[in-house]
């Protein structure tokens, strides 16, 4: 396993043990999204800003990724679905863990949406994936969401049973909903034996989204990955640094804003 361990280096703080990833894998599935118009531009602001890794689709690897800039972890997102299709949560495989590898990728990652029709094909497919992983010796980001009629995305009961799903099938890093409050959140990530992330979510306030990020980390998460409130704010370097703050250095948000040391 020495290769993922090798790679995993590239992805998580040696220091802390926590990361903070941005994923910018929406224009897949939203088209040309606010904030990702220009690749090579937003991918330099969010490393110069200090993130770990961020997750691209291999497209977008050939076309804008490490052009200039600090390095950065390169995640490479496998799964994909869009906007149009009348069931955007029925996730499929778009790209190989070998094509990943091939594009220099430190990871790869995949979507899988609990409580949607097609939960049984995700599941198979990411199945298929670790095995791949395992071979190649490239860590494995599951990006797992209780998604469904009926289904409370954020609910203790669900996220938990994502989590467990997740590591059970051979994740080695998971991306989750966070359940709202440190109690409930803190409980599913120390019961779980890999690093266990929480999804940024949709755009909101500048302290609201830290608030929950400090929270979670707090209760025993392992950062962030957060791709719309990082990609679509006017500073996207700042808020990446201020979300470095908050996840390495434990910092409340007023002051992680203010850059204060």
């Amino acid at each position: 396993m020495i290769g993922k361990e090798i790679r995993m280096e590239r992805i998580m703080d040696r220091n802390t043990g926590r990361s903070v990833i941005v994923p910018m894998d929406h224009g897949f599935t939203l088209g040309q999204i606010e904030g990702l118009q220009d690749m090579t531009r937003i991918i330099s602001e969010v490393s110069e800003g200090g993130a770990n890794a961020i997750v691209l689709h291999k497209g977008i690897v050939r076309s804008g990724h490490r052009r200039r800039g600090k390095d950065i972890g390169l995640v490479v997102h496998l799964s994909g679905s869009t906007s149009l299709n009348p069931d955007p949560n029925d996730k499929v495989l778009v790209c190989t863990v070998e094509e990943a590898v091939r594009l220099g990728a430190d990871a790869v990652s995949i979507h899988i949406n609990l409580g949607a029709p097609n939960e049984s094909r995700m599941l198979e497919s990411g199945g298929k994936v670790v095995k791949d992983c395992n071979r190649w010796g490239i860590p494995l980001l599951v990006m797992i969401y209780p998604r469904g009629k009926g289904i409370d995305p954020i609910s203790p009961q669900s996220v938990g049973h994502c989590v467990r799903v997740a590591e059970e099938l051979g994740a080695d890093l998971i991306k989750t909903n966070y359940t709202g409050d440190p109690a409930s959140f803190g409980k599913i990530a120390k019961a779980c034996s890999v690093p266990v992330f929480i999804a940024g979510g949709e755009k909101a306030g500048d302290v609201e989204t830290l608030l929950a990020i400090r929270d979670s980390v707090r209760a025993g998460g392992a950062g962030v990955c957060v791709g719309r409130n990082a990609f679509q704010r006017d500073d996207p370097k700042g808020f990446v640094e201020a979300l470095c703050r908050v996840v390495h250095q434990d910092m409340d948000p007023e002051r992680a804003l203010a850059g204060s040391g």
